[in-house]
C-alpha cells in the first residue's frame, strides 16, 4: 500500500475523527493515525455523554461555530440514521452578576438566541427535584441538550472509512517534519507523507507541537454517577433538563438519567495538572467527591449518596481557556486544534469541517481569529506570526 496521502491527521478523538469525515466527504486521500483503540477512554472524549448549548457564557463569538456545528450535528444524525443529540434544554443556575448568567444573556441577545427567564414562584413546578439558592437566577435555554459521545465518534470514524478514509489505531506517531513543502510523519514502523497535516492530539498536542512551546496545561477531571429512585424527576423520559450551575464553591453540571448508572454529575472548575498523559490516576479523589455530594444536598437533594460509578478523563487548558485553532507559523500546510479547555466537544463537528478547510484551503469559512495562536505571541521566542485567516 502507498504511503503518499493527500491529508494525514494525527489524532482521532473527536476533532480528529470529524476531520477525517469531512476531509474524506471532499474526496482526498485521508489517513488518520491514533495512539489508542478506536473509541478510547484515556483522553478527553468518552464518559458518554457531553453538554451542547449555543448561548455561550465563555464568549459569544462561539456562537456562529455553535449555529453551524447544530446544522452540522442535524445532518450526520440524518447520514447515519442515529439519534446523537438529545434536545433536553439546559438549566442554568447562578448569581445575577456571575460570569454564568451575565454570559449566557450577552450570547442570547447578541445573536438573537431563546432563552428563557424562569420566575422563582415557577421554578420548582417547572424542575422538580432541583432548589433555586436565595442568590441565585435561572434561565433555560430549550435548544440544548446534550451528544452522546462515544456514539459520535464511533460513526465519525465508520463513516470516514466507509468514504475510503484509511483509519489506523494502535499507532503511536513518533514525530513528524516538513521536507520540501511535503509533512512526513513517522510512527515506530512506517512513515507516511501527504502535502497537507491535521493535529488534533488533545493532551498530547505539548508532545506532538513541541516546537511551537503552547502554552497548555492539562488537568485530571472527574465524572460521577448517582442513584436515583424511579420516582425522582431526574430522568430523560420525564423531561428532566441538563442542567449547569455557578455556584460560591465552583462550577457543576449534569445530564438527565439515561440508564442504570443513574444521573452523571461534574465539577466544571478545579481539576489537578497531569504531568504525563499516558499515566493518570484514575482513582477517586475523596476531597473532590466530597465536594460533588455537597453540591447534590444543596442543589439536588432527592438524589442519593453515594455515587454509583466514577471515571476520568483529562481538560487541556489555554491560558485563557479558549481553543486554539489555527495553522502553524511555520509551516502553513498545517492545521491544528489545542487546548480545548473542557467545552471543545460540541463544536466537534464544525471544528473538523473547519480543520480540513485550513489545511486543504488555506482557511476556514468561519470567523475565527478569535481562537488563532496569535493572542499568544507573547509566550513565544522568538516572536511569531501565525497564519490563521
Amino acid at each position: 500500500m502507498s504511503d503518499h496521502f493527500d491529508l494525514i491527521i494525527i489524532g482521532c478523538g473527536g476533532v480528529g475523527s470529524a476531520a477525517a469525515y469531512y476531509a474524506a466527504a471532499r474526496g482526498l486521500r485521508v489517513l488518520a493515525l491514533e495512539r489508542f483503540e478506536p473509541v478510547h477512554a484515556r483522553g478527553s472524549s468518552h464518559g458518554e455523554t457531553r453538554v451542547i448549548r449555543q448561548a455561550y457564557f465563555e464568549h459569544p463569538d462561539y456562537v456562529p461555530l455553535l449555529k453551524r456545528a447544530y446544522d452540522l450535528w442535524h445532518q450526520f444524525e440524518g447520514q447515519v440514521a442515529r439519534k446523537l443529540f438529545y434536545r433536553t434544554g439546559l438549566l442554568e443556575v447562578g448569581p445575577e452578576s456571575g460570569v454564568l448568567i451575565q454570559g449566557v444573556r450577552q450570547s442570547a441577545a447578541q445573536h438573537q438566541l431563546s432563552l428563557d427567564e424562569i420566575p422563582r414562584v415557577e421554578f420548582t413546578d417547572r424542575f422538580p427535584g432541583f432548589v433555586l439558592p436565595e442568590d441565585s437566577v435561572a434561565v433555560h435555554e430549550s435548544n440544548a441538550g446534550f451528544l452522546l459521545v462515544e456514539e459520535c465518534i464511533r460513526h465519525y470514524i465508520s463513516e470516514a472509512r466507509r468514504l475510503g478514509g484509511d483509519l489506523r489505531f494502535n499507532q503511536q506517531v513518533r514525530g513528524w517534519s516538513v521536507q520540501d513543502e511535503e509533512v512526513c510523519v513517522r510512527t515506530d514502523n512506517e512513515k507516511f507523507r501527504a502535502p497537507r497535516l491535521v493535529i488534533t492530539a488533545g493532551a498530547w498536542a505539548n508532545e506532538l507541537l513541541a516546537d511551537l512551546g503552547l502554552p497548555l496545561r492539562v488537568l485530571r477531571k472527574h465524572l460521577h454517577w448517582y442513584p436515583v429512585k424511579t420516582s425522582d424527576a431526574y430522568h430523560l423520559d420525564t423531561n428532566s433538563p441538563t442542567f449547569f450551575y455557578e455556584t460560591s464553591a465552583g462550577y457543576y453540571y449534569g445530564f438527565p438519567v439515561r440508564d442504570a448508572r443513574g444521573l452523571k454529575v461534574a465539577q466544571h472548575s478545579g481539576g489537578d495538572t497531569v504531568r504525563d498523559p499516558l499515566n493518570v490516576d484514575r482513582s477517586v479523589d475523596v476531597a473532590e467527591r466530597q465536594q460533588v455530594d455537597r453540591f447534590l444536598r444543596l442543589h439536588l437533594p432527592t438524589v442519593a449518596i453515594p455515587a454509583t460509578d466514577h471515571a476520568v478523563c483529562m481538560y487541556t487548558m489555554s491560558p485563557d481557556e479558549h481553543f486554539i485553532i489555527d495553522r502553524h507559523p511555520r509551516h502553513p500546510q498545517i492545521a491544528i486544534a489545542a487546548g480545548l479547555s473542557g467545552h471543545g466537544f460540541k463544536f466537534a463537528s464544525v471544528l473538523g469541517e473547519s480543520l480540513a478547510q485550513l489545511a486543504i484551503d488555506g482557511e476556514a469559512k468561519l470567523p475565527m481569529k478569535f481562537l488563532s495562536l496569535q493572542r499568544f505571541v507573547h509566550c513565544f521566542h522568538p516572536p511569531l506570526a501565525t497564519g490563521q485567516s
